[in-house]
């Protein structure tokens, strides 16, 4: 079944078309010379039990290492013989595939992708090679003060769901896994109902769906349906308290606050688009509330930021701050103050203004190129099985008002009870 979503903006016209195995495929003509195809397996680490978590990421670099038809290295030589780009990346909802080539070369390099992707062999010798990698980028990960922050954070903000995992994985777990749990991981997790595939550029639409369709015909691996579906999980509920972890850091020079809050995720996206305008209100550019309060000023931080991350399953409210040790009291009572006022009193309307200009803005600028506008939709299309926030989350920004964001801030933010990770430095 093919259908254009006629209701979209006429910037986007994408055709959705599922296949009878289950693949769906979103498909565009655009007229820039170049035609990016993104494949999205719905397996991040957040599907991976705690005994084989960081898989979904070790897998990702095991795709590249060979097929029965493909051996190792071929593709990246034949893709980049073509001049063309490649690349992947791993999430905790997905697992993200892609390459951009020119027009004329699609047909010939769009079925190496879906080669690769479908039917890697996961030989032993090349995952024992990997696995030194894979433990080299967790040990640098954990070297990266950043990267160490965020992931504390969220092992506050989350006592059960598997966002509190890291993405890498950690060494323990790396150092066990075997060559066969990766297959059978791949056998169930990488199949045609498992997928979204995204074709984005300057050929006819229905060129393009032709192209993927016969490269998946042509993958050998269609072999059973996407057995292992995400358990039932409920949200976790809101903080009732603060939960306050702090740690000392020697590699810091200021101190780190997070201040977080567990709220809506992209299954009830519906709740999320007021969040993302508060989140911008409170710490987006130079006008807003933290950046001018806190570093303008009073200069208390270097920097402060506000995130509504919209994780699948559930989403966090993020504040991050860095400061010097002695002014986190004082900058954690501000940042609790300013979510209190949130409650209280009704955002003017010149704020909702410049959030919305914002997000108007950047649709555009996100539409620019096929590998954005494959992007966008594959990871709508992927996480929430329909395009419809990709296309028309301005319309939903534009439609948010001053009462919609105070009963949001009252619903899910709080000034009394929530996660807060301090990390200082090292005296």
């Amino acid at each position: 079944m093919t259908s254009t979503l006629q209701t979209f903006p006429r910037l986007n016209a994408p055709t959705r078309h599922r296949l009878p195995n289950g693949l769906t495929i979103v498909a565009e003509q655009m007229p820039i010379e170049a035609v990016n195809l993104s494949l999205w397996i719905n397996a991040g680490s957040s599907v991976e039990s705690d005994a084989i978590n960081g898989m979904a990421h070790f897998l990702e670099h095991m795709i590249f290492k060979g097929t029965d038809l493909l051996a190792s290295g071929e593709f990246e030589r034949r893709i980049e013989e073509r001049g063309a780009v490649t690349n992947a990346a791993t999430s905790q909802d997905y697992t993200h595939y892609y390459i951009t080539a020119a027009p004329k070369d699609f047909a010939e390099l769009a079925p190496l992708q879906i080669d690769v992707v479908t039917n890697a062999t996961i030989p032993d010798d090349a995952f024992e090679r990997e696995r030194l990698v894979i433990l080299e980028e967790i040990r640098r990960s954990a070297d990266n003060p950043r990267r160490r922050t965020f992931q504390r954070a969220m092992e506050t903000a989350f006592d059960e769901l598997p966002y509190r995992r890291p993405v890498l994985g950690p060494e323990a777990v790396i150092s066990q896994l075997q060559p066969q749990q990766m297959r059978d991981f791949h056998a169930n997790w990488y199949q045609p109902d498992c997928i979204t595939a995204v074709a984005v550029g300057n050929l006819p639409v229905e060129e393009l769906i032709e192209i993927v369709t016969k490269g998946f015909e042509q993958a050998s691996n269609q072999k059973q349906a996407c057995i292992i579906q995400h358990s039932a999980r409920n949200p976790e509920p809101p903080f009732t308290e603060i939960v306050r972890r702090e740690f000392i850091d020697e590699s810091l020079k200021q101190a780190r606050l997070v201040m977080l809050w567990r709220v809506p995720g992209l299954l009830q996206r519906t709740q999320t688009y007021a969040l993302d305008i508060l989140a911008g209100i409170l710490g987006h550019g130079w006008t807003s509330r933290l950046v001018r309060d806190l570093r303008e000023e009073q200069g208390l931080v270097s920097h402060i930021s506000v995130t509504n991350l919209t994780q699948q399953l559930q989403g966090t409210f993020y504040i991050s701050a860095q400061c010097d040790e002695e002014n986190i009291p004082v900058v954690e009572a501000v940042i609790a103050q300013h979510i209190r006022k949130l409650q209280t009193e009704m955002v003017k309307e010149v704020e909702i203004a410049r959030v919305r200009k914002r997000v108007a803005n950047k649709f555009i600028f996100s539409n620019e190129t096929p590998s954005d506008r494959a992007t966008l939709y594959g990871y709508y299309q992927s996480l929430t099985g329909d395009l419809e926030r990709a296309l028309n989350y301005p319309a939903h920004i534009q439609a948010q008002e001053a009462i919609d964001l105070m009963q949001a801030a009252q619903n899910y933010l709080s000034g009394d009870s929530y996660g807060v990770v301090v990390i200082k430095p090292a005296p």
